[in-house]
């Protein structure tokens, strides 16, 4: 016998065992997953129309019931909508619906469907499977709640009513002078929806609740303007009284102040109240009448020097210059209205004059007089010789500061009766007539000859329409003719004489009064600065006419009186040179056309006059 063929046949033996008890065990679980299909089937026809083991609802089981008395079992248990409570609050004020009143509700028959679909969903296998972990595990419904916003909205709404107000704005109004305020009021709104998104929290578990009511509050821009009808009563209590030194005091009635008061609401971040106020254009408008009377310019001190201390003596004080700061007097003025002030000082711009009181000779560079002229006026009138004191006065002490030019006219301003000035003869036009500040030209004529002689360079001079004796004439009255061609007129504001300190050092001007004699000194420091002029070239020489005479009905008779003298017309020219260590600075030439002048005598009726005298 063959040992391997023996081998061969026992595995055989025990392989076909193996297969018989595998292929009985594979049949057995067969057997078995079809008897539980059937079992599980069978409970099915006999659970046809009611609940499947083990569904439930809040642990009561459904397990049996058919969908009408699951949805009465439901709803005996679900009474939420109509015995819950909802607690709605607004401040001390509640309110408490029930659910139901809210548009809650619980969908019993829905929840009833829902616990016979269990096991009995998807395709047999699945469903099979959902019934089998029903049975082991339960299988709890949930609720299924209805909230109808809607319902809930109208309730909300009805509330709405006692609780939304609008926004209202205080009020400030003028009344003639009187001040009317109305209180404002906080808008409130229901937020309505942000309400109802709170209730459903709730609900959705089936919870009382305990809810705030959300209230959006509007505030106005202004509430209260308690305070700003307080501020502009009191402005209009009194008179506004407007104070400065040396001037006013200006009134403004409170029925003036009422007109010109402003009521009207500002929003300074973010904080927004009524702004009382006076109209700043109506304001400006009483202000600016002011400013001229009130400005002052400033003045330099005053001083002599004396020869003998070198140092400068003060004979008047310096003036602080002022004019109205009209934007500060606003702002000023509405402060102090808002603070209660009647009584508020009007506020300046200020100017310190360059030259103060306590000047010192060697702070302005001034050691000794650099020009001296003088010119004489004997045989003038009284009136004239006022005039020649009061409009030289006005340069006594004054100073010129380096490279600043001297406008004549600008010093003497005003000439008038008002301001000291007599009636005099004057040049006007082709005649000498009488007019106020007959004299005048005595000083700028003077002024001329000093800064032309110290060598200061002439901006502007005009001269006289005729040759005048006066300004010829040397201390012992006779004429001097070097000084033909070297007069200036000056007539304000028209006619003017400048000239300029081109010197760095300051320029101090004296005038004195010696009886028929005017002397004019400049003090400053000398540059070395050398001064040539030449003798006056006259030419075009014309003769004056013979004497006219005419009547004048005013005069009486045997009177005689000479209202204009004879002068020779001509051409004359003087040169002057400027140099300071040997170069030249200045080259002038001075030019001056005189036109021929006739002597006219006016005399009264009946007058007896010369044989060969003229008559018009």
């Amino acid at each position: 016998m063959n040992p391997t063929h023996t081998i061969d046949k026992r595995f055989a033996t025990l392989l076909s065992a193996a297969t018989r008890a595998t292929l009985l065990l594979f049949f057995a679980s067969i057997a078995v997953m079809v008897s539980i299909g059937v079992f599980l089937l069978g409970m099915r026809v006999f659970y046809s129309e009611k609940a499947l083991p083990g569904v439930s609802y809040a642990g009561i089981s459904l397990t049996g019931m058919t969908e009408e008395e699951i949805g009465t079992v439901l709803a005996q248990e679900l009474t939420y909508p109509q015995m819950g409570l909802i607690a709605l609050r607004d401040g001390d004020k509640v309110w408490t619906p029930h659910p139901t009143e809210l548009g809650v509700a619980i969908d019993t028959s829905a929840m009833a469907k829902r616990a016979l679909a269990v096991g009995r969903q998807g395709n047999i296998i699945e469903g099979l499977q959902e019934q089998i972990d029903t049975w082991y595990l339960g299988y709890p419904i949930s609720s299924i709640i209805i909230f109808d916003q809607l319902v809930g909205s109208t309730y909300l709404q009805s509330l709405a009513q006692g609780i939304d107000r609008p926004t209202i704005e205080a009020t400030l109004n003028l009344n003639g002078t009187e001040i009317e305020m109305q209180l404002g009021q906080i808008g409130r709104r229901l937020k309505i929806q942000d309400i109802l998104d709170e209730i459903a929290d709730h609900v959705a578990l089936l919870y009382d609740a305990d809810i705030n009511l959300v209230i959006e509050e509007m505030p106005p821009l202004v509430l209260d303007a308690s305070k700003q009808a307080d501020i502009a009563r009191e402005i209009l209590r009194s008179p506004l009284v407007l104070t400065a030194a040396d001037a006013g005091p200006w009134v403004i009635d409170p029925p003036s102040l009422a007109d010109m008061l402003r009521l009207d609401i500002t929003d300074d971040d973010g904080d927004a109240h009524y702004n009382v106020r006076l109209d700043p254009e109506l304001l400006t408008s009483t202000l600016a009448p002011l400013s001229d009377e009130l400005e002052r310019k400033p003045e330099n001190a005053r001083f002599y020097f004396d020869d003998d201390t070198l140092e400068l003596v003060l004979i008047q004080e310096a003036v602080i210059g002022r004019s109205l700061d009209i934007a500060a007097n606003l702002d000023a003025i509405n402060k102090g209205v808002n603070s209660g002030q009647h009584e508020i000082p009007l506020e300046f711009n200020i100017t310190e004059p360059a030259v103060g009181d306590g000047a010192t000779a060697a702070e302005l560079g001034i050691s000794e007089p650099v020009s001296v002229v003088s010119t004489y006026f004997m045989g003038s009138s009284t009136s004239r010789k006022q005039n020649i004191q009061t409009a030289s006065s006005a340069f006594h002490g004054l100073f010129v500061a380096p490279g600043e030019t001297l406008s004549m006219a600008e010093v003497l301003g005003d000439i008038s009766l008002d301001t000291g000035y007599s009636e005099a003869l004057i040049i006007f036009g082709d005649r000498t007539i009488k007019g106020v500040g007959g004299g005048v030209c005595q000083v700028s004529t003077t002024l001329f000859r000093v800064a032309f002689f110290g060598g200061y360079p002439i901006v502007e001079r005009h001269p006289h329409a005729y040759r005048v004796a006066y300004y010829e004439l040397t201390r012992s009255g006779s004429r001097d003719t070097r000084l033909v061609g070297l007069d200036a007129t000056v007539f304000v504001p028209m006619v003017d004489f400048k000239f300029t300190n081109d010197r760095p050092y300051w320029l101090l001007l004296e005038t004195y009064i010696y009886g028929n004699q005017l002397l004019w000194k400049f003090y400053s420091t000398s540059d070395d600065r050398i001064v040539d002029v030449s003798p006056p070239n006259v030419s075009k020489v014309i003769e004056a006419p013979e004497p006219l005479y005419r009547e004048n009905p005013d005069l009486p008779e045997g009177e005689i009186k000479k209202i204009d003298y004879e002068a020779d017309g001509m051409d004359a020219v003087v040169y002057r040179t400027v140099t300071r260590d040997g170069e030249v600075l200045y080259q002038d030439t001075i030019r001056t056309h005189y036109l021929v002048w006739r002597e006219i005598n006016e005399y009264g009726p009946g007058t007896e006059l010369p044989e060969d005298a003229k008559t018009e």
